[in-house]
């Protein structure tokens, strides 16, 4: 089944990735990190799949773990001292820091690898293209070309395997030259698709005064509500982040702010931000189950 939030217009989308993503990187109150972190594997699993599971088992694990080992060796500040490395104390809110800023760290590194797969080229155009129209082209290009040079490299390399010309075998010498047959078709081919780019432009009028643009987006009833949840949830967050129910003090002891009313109300509207795609996608199919 389709992601539903990704049919909703790109102006949601943006504005929820980014607050998500900021407030993710801004609060380091451990119940945030909890929720940012699950949220943003289950959104990456709905959007990528198993493979966004074994991704971030085989590489955010590991990635995690290296970042508590370098935090808690360089950190040694804190008021519990558990033990001594060489004459550097290992104290337990070192730890406890260690490991909540590896954990948004990795929750704000998926949070970004689901916006690369929402935010498309052409959703980036349409939200910027009227403000900074040269840049956001150009930025959307950039991030078009490079899976294209990618694909292009091996298309030559298995054109040049084929005429026993591979870059893995013989000395130095052949392996340099092979290499640089490689980089110079390469170099002709982006020179070639340029070109070909830049009088696909001139042929449907770009840089003209007065022309107009298609747009498949239109902001509906339905984005505009959802829009409005969003940044509702947003400004209680920050509100509370405001009064102080959010702040956490890792150094000399640790500190949490008192559970209160407002820092509950805080969680549960942080939590259900986290979760909008997640419940739009439950919505949708239990809309399609009532009228099977």
């Amino acid at each position: 089944m389709k992601d539903t939030f990704l049919t909703y217009h790109p102006i949601i989308n943006f504005t929820y990735l980014i607050g998500v993503i900021l407030l993710s990187m801004f609060f380091m109150h451990p119940v945030f990190l909890i929720i940012s972190l699950i949220s943003s594997i289950l959104y990456s699993i709905k959007l990528k799949g198993v493979k966004a599971l074994r991704f971030d088992l085989l590489y955010m694990l590991p990635t995690l773990l290296f970042f508590v080992v370098i935090n808690v060796l360089l950190n040694h500040r804190g008021a519990t001292i558990l033990l001594y490395i060489n004459d550097k104390a290992l104290t337990l809110e070192g730890i406890i820091y260690a490991v909540c800023s590896s954990v948004m760290f990795i929750s704000v590194i998926i949070w970004f690898s689901c916006y690369n797969k929402i935010m498309t080229s052409d959703k980036f155009i349409y939200l910027f293209g009227r403000v900074i129209p040269s840049a956001s082209l150009i930025f959307s290009m950039v991030l078009r070309f490079v899976p294209r040079i990618k694909e292009q490299i091996k298309v030559i390399s298995n054109g040049q395997k084929s005429m026993g010309r591979d870059v893995t075998q013989g000395n130095l010498f052949q392996r340099i030259r092979s290499g640089m047959n490689i980089l110079s078709i390469l170099v002709t081919w982006i020179l070639e698709d340029s070109i070909d780019t830049a009088d696909s432009m001139n042929a449907r009028g770009y840089g003209l005064n007065g022309r107009t643009s298609f747009s498949i987006y239109r902001l509906d009833k339905r984005d505009k509500i959802i829009l409005l949840i969003i940044v509702l949830f947003i400004g209680i967050v920050l509100v509370g982040g405001i009064a102080g129910v959010n702040r956490v003090v890792f150094f000399p002891t640790i500190k949490l702010a008192r559970i209160s009313k407002l820092s509950i109300i805080s969680y549960v509207a942080y939590g259900l931000l986290c979760l909008i795609p997640i419940i739009l996608d439950a919505l949708e199919e239990l809309k399609w189950k009532l009228l099977k």
